[in-house]
């Protein structure tokens, strides 16, 4: 394969074309947010006391999956995706928390919770938050299931990682998205 062949522009979904070079900067752009969406979040909570190794690591873990949900194409796609990861997060947030409060881990209670949560998705006509809300509150309750000493501080810190995970990867689509359309204008007419 020519050099030429492998830099032509590559189709997208939406019918759409992107060069190799814009293929690269947004993945440059997403590793680097992952980095740095992992980084903010082991120094938050290596600041708190009561959070084990384990915590910090999975918060990490958490906040760098959300960078990757919320990092799209688009500013506003990135825009849509945070708000519906923040909508199935605050869901499970509430969920969890108050299950937890009242009841230790039990499979039958994340199932049930998952279950409520689908309930209360699809009635509110929020269905596309379903798989965020529903994966979120499993991870949720096994890590509470795992660590069941203060297993009630788990929704609180997926909330935080999740709230810097979405805040880095919309600030990073902004930053480099908008930087890419300065590299390469759009001709007039298009």
């Amino acid at each position: 394969m020519k050099l030429d062949e492998a830099m032509a522009p590559i189709e997208k979904q939406d019918g759409g074309a992107i060069s190799m070079s814009q293929a690269l900067g947004m993945a440059c752009a997403l590793a680097i947010s992952c980095f740095i969406s992992f980084a903010v979040i082991i120094h938050i909570l290596t600041r708190a006391y009561f959070v084990s190794r384990d915590d910090d690591l999975l918060g990490g873990m958490w906040a760098v999956a959300a960078t990757i949900f919320v990092y799209r194409e688009s500013y506003q796609q990135s825009v849509r995706a945070a708000l519906s990861r923040m909508a199935g997060t605050l869901l499970s947030f509430v969920l969890c928390l108050a299950y937890l409060l009242i009841f230790p881990f039990h499979v039958w209670g994340m199932a049930a919770l998952i279950g409520i949560g689908t309930i209360a998705l699809t009635l509110l006509g929020r269905s596309e938050d379903i798989i965020t809300t529903g994966i979120t509150t499993a991870v949720v309750m096994v890590v509470a299931g795992i660590s069941p000493q203060h297993a009630w501080i788990q929704p609180i810190l997926r909330l935080v990682d999740t709230c810097v995970g979405v805040g880095v990867g919309i600030a990073s689509a902004r930053i480099s998205l908008s930087i890419a359309s300065r590299s390469n204008p759009q001709p007039s007419g298009a």
